[in-house]
């Protein structure tokens, strides 16, 4: 790591700690009264990613990384888990799936979602939290169970915009008609996974 990144780095987990030890509102926060504000703090990366605005990402990044560091203290403070952990955990992962570059011998061709599998997944939708957005949802099932079949993309002429005014269009056309768009799919992602269980 960069002198600078590691300074910086650094900086951030004293001002932590600081706060942990000075602030009244810091000190009484746990994983579970911070997770509402995380999924807020992701939603604002996403908002700051579609509008391509690079400061407002770097922000909305620095925003994520603090609560990244936020629930590691709050772990070491309960004897769960440090950051060290943390950072070893997806770095052993990291390793793992991607055996074709650290572990030649042991990769007979599998891609990621097989890889997850052989590593004692039931169904290859273990990992998709209920709780995603419904639409969200319905990609990840999609590419989460198109990743143990298909290794190819079919071409299109038809752009993400048109795509984008097409899916508008439908869930137009579900509201004129009395169908919400929604809870229509939510439905179909029910129907999706029992099929893939």
């Amino acid at each position: 790591m960069e002198s600078k990144t590691s300074a910086a780095f650094e900086r951030l987990s004293t001002i932590l700690d600081t706060l942990r030890q000075q602030c009244p509102w810091d000190r009484q926060q746990t994983m579970k009264s911070l997770r509402y504000l995380t999924i807020e703090e992701v939603h604002e990366l996403s908002e700051a990613i579609i509008s391509h605005d690079s400061n407002e990402i770097k922000k909305e990044l620095g925003d994520l990384a603090m609560h990244i560091m936020f629930y590691a203290k709050i772990a070491e403070d309960e004897g769960l888990f440090d950051l060290a952990d943390v950072f070893n955990a997806i770095s052993d992962k990291l390793v793992s799936r991607h055996p074709f570059i650290y572990h030649k011998e042991d990769y007979h061709g599998e891609n990621w979602e097989q890889l997850k599998m052989r590593e004692g997944r039931k169904s290859v939708l273990e990992g998709v939290p209920s709780s995603l957005p419904t639409l969200v949802k319905t990609i990840r099932m999609q590419e989460k169970v198109a990743g143990t079949t298909e290794n190819t993309r079919e071409a299109t002429d038809m752009s993400e915009e048109e795509f984008g005014q097409k899916l508008f269009d439908l869930v137009d056309w579900g509201r004129r008609h009395g169908i919400n768009a929604d809870d229509a799919l939510a439905a179909a992602n029910q129907r999706f996974a029992e099929q893939h269980k």
